[in-house]
């Protein structure tokens, strides 16, 4: 009968149980939080059990004094704050399900004890792109073996665990879903602290979890569905100098892959094919140079592409893999001068602040391509300022990143409850502009 409870096959082995579970719930019921970890638990379970949830049985069972409610500041104690954390970190916002371990130790460097990635790229291949559907299921069905894996590579029980992070939003709806009930289910049934993390803070965050940046400092936080400037202040306070008016440049690159028949994720594709073309064979836009903001285009980019191609089939009657690395090398020149100078822009304003340790850093997927990894660096030379881009496995999504994203919360006293919701779009700058309008789920950037 615990299957009843939570789909998690580490329930099995003994670290949640029936006697784990029933009280955890209950004191979120004591809280006024009757969703029962959102669809995981349903009151049907109680009946099953033979148990009535009057109040008095809740409140006794629950162990919370009566009066007390349950809020986001329940565990939120000084001890907490001052003693080495070890947090579990859930990823499932776009193809990638992920499950990590994270370990920070003050004033020292954060350790990542395991990080589990699952891929979904065979499952899209002959979709030639994500599918969010297929995507969803894929996160529902993997999650649980990310978690276990993880705990298994890290050497560790939920019980040495401090504290479960998760991908709360943006990202496609039903993978951060997958990620967030998952969540809901391990913190329902251990009666660990449940943080929602932003996932581009988690990007955004990485420098300090792999070189800890001081704040404030100036990222690019460039990915498949974003990009933009943002000066990092704090863990919950980012100012966007500017970004994408339109397409992100990771999206350019999957769809520029898709123009030119070669297989996703678009990334890793056009810049190994690249390698071979010569840049100057064909003349790409810079979308925006004219402009003197922060402000960037990559649509029209992508759609030079598309004639360029049209054009080359017109008069060669073929598409030849010369041919086909030269516009790679065209398109990946066109982003990278683009990126490069409008790094040049944001640090100008960054610098204008006159920040005690000025820093540059790079985040997100796009991040791995070495191009422009070099031309970034580059310009931060230029500047006289430090650069600093994570590894190439800590730029694509990943678990680790929300890990520390958590701790940095977690740290300030800040956690969520099992009221947490799962958000499609959530703009980490609140108070600048909207930058791509509205849609019925709110701003999109």
């Amino acid at each position: 009968m615990e299957a009843v409870f939570c789909n998690i096959s580490i329930l099995i082995r003994g670290e949640i149980t029936i006697g784990t579970i029933l009280p955890n719930l209950l004191r979120h019921v004591c809280a006024k939080r009757f969703d029962w970890a959102s669809g995981r638990v349903s009151s049907i379970v109680f009946a099953v059990f033979g148990i009535k949830p009057l109040p008095e049985l809740l409140w006794l069972l629950s162990g919370v004094p009566q009066g007390c409610y349950l809020s986001s500041s329940f565990f939120a104690t000084g001890e907490i704050m001052t003693k080495p954390l070890t947090i579990l970190g859930l990823e499932s916002s776009c193809d990638d399900s992920a499950a990590a371990v994270v370990r920070y130790v003050p004033d020292k460097k954060a350790e990542i004890l395991s990080s589990v990635i699952e891929g979904q790229t065979d499952l899209h291949a002959q979709f030639g792109g994500v599918v969010p559907e297929i995507a969803a299921r894929a996160h529902a069905e993997k999650l649980d073996y990310c978690v276990e894996r993880a705990l298994q590579e890290s050497s560790l029980t939920l019980q040495k665990i401090d504290a479960i992070a998760v991908t709360a939003g943006p990202g496609l709806i039903g993978g951060v879903l997958a990620g967030v009930m998952c969540a809901k289910g391990l913190a329902a049934g251990s009666g660990l602290p449940l943080i929602g993390v932003n996932h581009l803070a988690g990007h955004a965050l990485t420098p300090r979890l792999t070189d800890n940046l001081a704040f404030p400092y100036l990222v690019l936080l460039v990915s498949g569905g974003h990009c933009q400037f943002l000066i990092v202040n704090s863990p919950t306070e980012y100012r966007r100098l500017g970004g994408t008016i339109d397409d992100a440049p990771g999206e350019a690159f999957d769809k520029t892959a898709k123009i030119l028949g070669l297989p996703q994720p678009g990334g890793p594709s056009v810049e190994q094919a690249a390698e071979a073309g010569n840049a100057a064979s064909y003349s790409l836009p810079r979308p925006l140079l004219n402009r003197p903001n922060c402000d960037m285009s990559f649509s029209g980019l992508k759609t030079a592409v598309l004639r360029a191609r049209d054009t080359e089939v017109s008069d060669q009657g073929g598409l030849s893999h010369q041919a086909r690395a030269d516009l790679c090398a065209a398109f990946q020149s066109a982003v990278t001068d683009v990126l490069a100078e409008k790094s040049r822009r944001a640090l100008q304003v960054y610098l204008a602040e006159n920040p005690t340790a000025p820093m540059f850093a790079v985040a997100g997927g796009v991040a791995a391509n070495s191009t422009i990894r070099a031309a970034l660096e580059t310009v931060s030379k230029e500047f006289g300022v430090g650069f600093i881009a994570p590894p190439p496995s800590l730029c694509t999504d990943n678990a680790a990143m929300i890990a520390w994203a958590g701790i940095e919360r977690f740290r300030l006293g800040e956690q969520d409850d099992l009221s947490l919701s799962a958000r499609p779009r959530w703009p980490l700058d609140t108070k600048s502009p909207v930058m791509l309008g509205f849609g019925k789920k709110g701003a999109k950037a």
